[in-house]
């Protein structure tokens, strides 16, 4: 990326992530090759991924409505990998009442890079998360992903997420933070 982009770049993400509450890391802007002339468009995506993460934490349902498309399909789990199957599949309205439930008390994007082409974009990296409730070693865990965003009528909507590598589980932030 030449350097008069990346100066305008860099700043807008920095914005976004304080904006959101999320860790600022310059690191997580990869843009790949393909998408290194659009690379504003890319860090649009960035900054529009982590304010959906960041609302699905709050349980903002309205938010992740808004930003959710009509046919959101999220794939938990990698056994459909070695042709076994997924752990779940939630369409969007079981997304959503994942929000309601605030199931999560952290959702924070580690290394993640950005492809574009035209109105689609592919974010690829991974989540540390904290579950609200449920075993206590396995309170966090992080998944590697592939996602899909659509640009429909002017806004970007959240069209798929499929893990790709995960969960793996632990007690605390740092066992699952290196894997």
């Amino acid at each position: 990326m030449n350097k008069p982009l990346l100066s305008l770049v860099l700043p807008v993400v920095a914005l976004a992530c304080a904006a959101f509450g999320q860790q600022s890391s310059t690191a997580a802007l990869k843009v790949t090759p393909a998408s290194a002339s659009t690379g504003v468009s890319a860090a649009e995506v960035l900054a529009f991924e982590r304010a959906m993460e960041a609302a699905v934490v709050r349980g903002d349902v309205a938010y992740v409505d808004r930003v959710s498309a009509p046919d959101l399909s999220f794939t938990h789990g990698d056994g459909w990998t070695t042709g076994g199957k997924p752990l779940l599949v939630d369409d969007r309205a079981a997304f959503l009442k994942r929000v309601e439930n605030r199931q999560y008390n952290v959702r924070d994007l580690d290394s993640v890079k950005v492809e574009m082409h035209g109105n689609l974009a592919i974010t690829y990296g991974r989540y540390v998360a904290q579950n609200r409730t449920g075993k206590p070693e396995q309170s966090w865990f992080s998944v590697w992903f592939e996602r899909v965003y659509e640009k429909r009528d002017g806004r970007w909507l959240y069209v798929s997420h499929r893990t790709v590598h995960g969960p793996t589980y632990g007690p605390d932030r740092q066992s699952v933070s290196d894997k």
